[in-house]
Parts: C-alpha cells; sequence; structure tokens
C-alpha cells in the first residue's frame, strides 16, 4: 500500500522486505480468506489506544476513501454482517493480493527475507539474512507479534527500542479465552455456537459465541478480548428475551429454553439444578436460571499470540510525528501499522487503520 502510493519518479529505488516466501500473507488468511478489509460502521471508538490520533487518522482517510481506492484498482468488496455488523469482505483475499502486486511492479522485493537489526551512520544499513541493504529512509510496517506461523516476529518493537522508543505492554488480542474451574463446563460444548451480548470494561458487544476445548472463543468474545484487562467478564446468553416470558412455561427447562439441548444440560449440572418444569421451581432455583442474562466469569487467560489475529499495545504514538508517522527520536524512520499502540476491533477496523496509516505516511513522504 505504502510502496505504491510514493511518487514513482521521486522514489525510484525502492524495497520492499518480507519474511514471507509471497507478499500479503496474513491478508490471504485474513476473514476467512475473503479479506475483511473494512466497516461501514468505523469510527474512532472502535479501538483501543490514542482515541484522538485515531480520529485525526480517520478524518484524513476514511472507510470510502478506501473503498474508493479498492475500486479504481478493481477491487469491489460487498457489506456482510454475518460474522460483524457492517463488514466489507472481499471476493477473495487473492484480489487485493493481486491488486498490490500490480500495483508494485516498480518495487524491489526481498521475500523470504528477514531483518537482523538496523544501524544508522548517516544512511540506514539493514541487515537482513540475505544481505545488507542500505537506505536513506526507512518505513517499519511489520505488525506485533501474533500469528508467527507467518513469520511475525519483534523486530519492528526491537528496532524501535534501539532508537529510544517506549513500547506500551504487548499482549495478545482480538482472541479466545481460557477458562477457570467453575467454567469447565463450556470444555463439554466445544463447538456449540450461540448468539449473545457481552459486557466488559463498561462496552457492550453482541455476537456468536463459541464454546471451544480451550474455553470460549467467536466475534463476540474476540472483540472483548481487546478491552479485557483482568477481572470478570458478563454474558447475557437470552439477549433477545426476558426470562420472565420462560417463568410461565410447564415445560422442562431444557425444552422451555431457545438452546441446543446439550447446551441447557451443561448449564444446568453447573449451577446443579435438576431439569424439571420451569413453572415448578422455587424462588432460589429461579434465581440460579436468571443467571443466563447475566452469567459472570473471570477468564484464566486466553489462547496466546499463536491464536491471536492482533497485538495490542506497542510503540507511544506520542513519539510519531501524527502527520507522517516519523520517529520523532530518529530522522527518516517511520513507524505504522500495528506495531503501534493503536489496535481495532473485530470486523475490518484492523485494515482500515492501516491503510489509512500508509496513505498519510505516503502523501508526507511525497512532500519531502
Amino acid at each position: 500500500m505504502l510502496a505504491s502510493k510514493l511518487d514513482k519518479k521521486k522514489y525510484k529505488n525502492i524495497c520492499l522486505i518480507d519474511s514471507n516466501k509471497k507478499i500479503g500473507s496474513k491478508i490471504k488468511v485474513s476473514g476467512g480468506a475473503k479479506c475483511n478489509i473494512t466497516n461501514e460502521l468505523v469510527t474512532f471508538k472502535n479501538y483501543l489506544g490514542d482515541r484522538d490520533f485515531v480520529k485525526e487518522i480517520l478524518s484524513k482517510y476514511s472507510k470510502d476513501d478506501l473503498l474508493n481506492f479498492l475500486n479504481s484498482n478493481g477491487v469491489f468488496p460487498k457489506i456482510n454482517p454475518k460474522i460483524v455488523k457492517g463488514t466489507y469482505f472481499c471476493n477473495s483475499s487473492s484480489e487485493v493480493i493481486d491488486m498490490f502486486l500490480k500495483l508494485t511492479t516498480h518495487v524491489k522485493k526481498y521475500l523470504d527475507t528477514k531483518v537482523l537489526d538496523i544501524k544508522f551512520d548517516n544512511t540506514y544499513k539493514i541487515k537482513t539474512t540475505q544481505n545488507i541493504i542500505e537506505s536513506k529512509k526507512v518505513v517499519i510496517a511489520s505488525g506485533g507479534l501474533s500469528y508467527p506461523v507467518l513469520g511475525a516476529t519483534s523486530i519492528a518493537f526491537d528496532i524501535a527500542l534501539s532508537f529510544g522508543h517506549t513500547i506500551e505492554k504487548l499482549e495478545p488480542a482480538l482472541v479466545g479465552f481460557t477458562v477457570q474451574k467453575d467454567q469447565f463446563w463450556f470444555k463439554n460444548l466445544s463447538g456449540v455456537t450461540t448468539f449473545v451480548n457481552t459486557f466488559v470494561d463498561d462496552k457492550k458487544f453482541e455476537g456468536s459465541f463459541l464454546f471451544a476445548h480451550k474455553g470460549c472463543s467467536g466475534p463476540v468474545i474476540l472483540t472483548s478480548s481487546l478491552y479485557w484487562k483482568k477481572g470478570k467478564v458478563a454474558i447475557d446468553f437470552l439477549p433477545k428475551n426476558n426470562m420472565e416470558d420462560y417463568f410461565k412455561s410447564n415445560k422442562k427447562i431444557s425444552s422451555a429454553l431457545p438452546f441446543a439441548k446439550r447446551f441447557t444440560e451443561e448449564f444446568l449440572k453447573s449451577i446443579d439444578l435438576e431439569d424439571k418444569s420451569i413453572s415448578s421451581l422455587k424462588k432460589e432455583e429461579k434465581e440460579k436460571l436468571a443467571i443466563l442474562k447475566y452469567y459472570e466469569f473471570s477468564p484464566a487467560g486466553n489462547f496466546g499470540y499463536t491464536k491471536a489475529e492482533v497485538t495490542k499495545g506497542g510503540i507511544n504514538t506520542d513519539e510519531i510525528n501524527h502527520e507522517t508517522f516519523e520517529s520523532l527520536n530518529q530522522k527518516d524512520l517511520y513507524f505504522i501499522g500495528e506495531c503501534l499502540n493503536i489496535t481495532g476491533e473485530l470486523g475490518g477496523f484492523n485494515f482500515q487503520i492501516a491503510f489509512a496509516q500508509a496513505n498519510i505516511c505516503a502523501k508526507g513522504l511525497n512532500k519531502l
């Protein structure tokens, strides 16, 4: 994206270094290989980090700007709200990668090449597994620690630290939760999904909840994980219904409630409640059952970087020029993307902010 926007006459010698054998490896797997590229409802409120900075970025490069750019290059994403409201998906991730390949034919590509270190002495000396590349300007857009199978490493943070930058605490995000003993019943339901509301850090999210062999996952949990620090997460398993409506039924609990029977059976075991006629329940039994509307649990942790879609935390954005993304500590060194302390929710928000940063950075370089 950045290389495709740089002035070709001004920047005749541009190179791209990628540790993967092909460009766009993370794009390839995004959105179930459909690339969830932006969101109709994107605002600064969908991000963790410096929201004033996010607001600046989105005001300079909106989702409409991104869609226009894609359309002008033959890519036509469409809204598919099945996973997250407002999400734009492409026909396939491959069409986005092919677009970039066409736009960067003028760029020298060092693929299957890892950056080992960067030193500055009048110019930048980039030490790689292949050779040493000398450059006047360097843009670091190497992501975070998530998805190491796709080549993710700490290199962006290592370089930032070597030039005196501050790194805000790094953690896996958009990731499933592991559970404590009281929620081990989740594991018995691995593969079962249900629509819920979640509540975390004064925020409310809705979406599909997936019971997993390690705990829980699904779109609503992934987004909740972005804001979870420590403490409790609450789930409304009946977001569209009131418990009082069910208490009038003469049916057994497992027949009256709108869940897969497996779910109801495991839940009832977890609260030590017999599966009997709801209308026969005593007050204290009704109170037990009513926690379906606000089921609180404290995650034991999360599935880690190997399963996380993004890394939250990163380079302190107070140390970055908001107009160009140049380091305020080091001239001609730029940082964009996931390595910065800006992280979006699930649903195309991280691609949107990455495209926006790249566009702004490229404009700043073109003005020099």
